[in-house]
């Protein structure tokens, strides 16, 4: 029961740090859209197959080997045993463009889950993970010539623009089955987070004085963000024999209008030679504790996985969200309807293998193609990726019904494009997840 104890109190302390952590992990100009980057709720196994989940149940009958499906919370149905899994992610992103290219990494926890069957049919999860991701810092060169017609002396001028933060979803969800081949589900979602960003000019010095020919202004818009949002799902599997099944899944999120604190901050300030800030001169206008609201859209995805108990899986998941609704402090941001599909699958040699490790190995590999919510230049900006991994079983312990694994994803891949001026990013995104399987309440009798 100790064990059990400490497990519950590192579990709190990653719950807690995520909060923390979770703000500046990208570096990306198209999160500056919408509320940013939308991460998802795979965990690094459903990522590894091209991120499909909507019809993924359990690919394993052994009773000590679950997977969290936080995608499909009708999934839940099938998790017999007590289960966490907890992970990080690192990315290296280049961005290029025709001026030159630009490289960064970052890393950070991703996600806690826990899940604890109820029933023989049932079970309850919650956990914390990212849900959007903003972090930007670009600048545009321009330049202002006088109004003065006798005087048609220019100023050099830069366009800043940076933002940061992102939104972080909390949920807790119960999935149950009905007769022997229908699952339910749903969760409870809580969204919280900033979304802060700032556009600044800034005016060069005068070459001969270096004093600033004009004072600088920036405009910072922060909306902190909380609320509650609801997801749902269902599965339906139809038996072709005793270990082969099709499996049909749909989960969706229902539009949800969301609390936004919003606060507006005009400033003007100067630099010193070297260009850095040295002091805010005048406050012009402020706005603090303005109530508004973040109104998020309709999401669907549906799926379809073959599979073969302990042995392999292949699916597919198709997907779309009525983006073009998304409103921020009722303002429309101008974005268009996305759709995506994914493809992958698993294959496991004998998860039972006694004198071969590598065959009890998880090899998994997918692809993914998404048109985002941006559009630039009559330009969908889209999104490609390829994906693999491994799930890589852990020594069990000596006694007990415990199991681990370490689940191991790459994803490579391509954002946006070089045509019409825009830009492109290449990334390469690690994600590493730790699940522990275990048999907790236990009754034990003594002889």
């Amino acid at each position: 029961m100790y064990k059990k104890i400490n497990y519950i109190t590192a579990v709190l302390v990653l719950l807690a740090s995520i909060s923390v952590n979770a703000q500046i992990t990208t570096q990306s100009p198209y999160s500056r859209f919408g509320i940013g980057n939308i991460k998802g709720t795979q965990l690094p196994q459903f990522r590894a197959m091209g991120g499909i989940s909507a019809a993924v149940n359990k690919p394993s009958t052994a009773f000590n080997n679950n997977m969290i499906n936080v995608e499909n919370p009708a999934s839940f149905a099938g998790i017999t045993a007590t289960t966490i899994d907890i992970g990080m992610t690192g990315s290296f992103t280049t961005l290029k463009n025709a001026n030159g290219t630009n490289s960064s990494f970052n890393g950070a926890l991703s996600h806690v889950a826990l899940a604890f069957p109820v029933t023989a049919h049932s079970a309850f999860s919650f956990g914390i993970m990212p849900y959007s991701e903003i972090g930007y810092n670009y600048i545009e060169r321009g330049t202002i010539s006088s109004a003065d017609p006798n005087n048609p002396a220019s100023t050099d001028v830069n366009y800043l623009y940076s933002g940061e933060g992102g939104l972080t979803k909390a949920y807790i969800g119960y999935g149950f089955q009905i007769a022997d081949h229908l699952r339910l589900g749903g969760n409870v979602e809580y969204l919280f987070g900033n979304l802060i960003e700032n556009r600044s000019s800034e005016f060069a010095l005068d070459p001969t004085t270096g004093a600033p020919t004009s004072l600088n202004t920036r405009l910072q818009n922060k909306n902190s963000i909380g609320g509650i949002s609801f997801s749902y799902g269902a599965q339906y599997d139809i038996q072709l024999d005793s270990k082969t099944s099709i499996n049909f899944g749909y989960s969706g999120s229902s539009p949800s209008s969301i609390n936004s604190t919003n606060t507006f901050l005009a400033t003007k300030y100067l630099n010193d030679a070297n260009g850095d800030e040295v002091a805010v001169v005048q406050t012009v206008d402020s706005i603090a504790g303005a109530q508004r609201k973040l109104k998020l859209p309709l999401v669907h995805t549906f799926g379809i996985v073959l599979q073969k108990n302990d042995r392999w899986l292949i699916g597919a998941d198709f997907r779309m969200g009525n983006w073009s609704k998304l409103s921020i402090n009722s303002v429309n941001q101008g974005l268009q309807d996305t759709k995506g599909v994914s493809v992958g699958g698993q294959i496991t040699p004998d998860f039972a293998a006694i004198n071969s490790y590598f065959k009890r190995v998880d090899y998994r590999l997918g692809f993914s193609y998404d048109k985002t919510y941006v559009k630039l230049n009559d330009q969908d900006i889209k999104d490609m990726a390829i994906t693999f991994g491994l799930g890589l079983p852990l020594a069990r312990p000596n006694y007990g019904l415990a199991f681990y694994k370490m689940n191991f994803t790459t994803e490579l891949g391509r954002r946006g494009t070089t045509n019409n001026g825009l830009l492109q990013e290449t990334y390469i995104n690690f994600h590493l997840g730790f699940t522990l399987n275990d048999k907790w309440f236990r009754k034990f009798k003594f002889d």
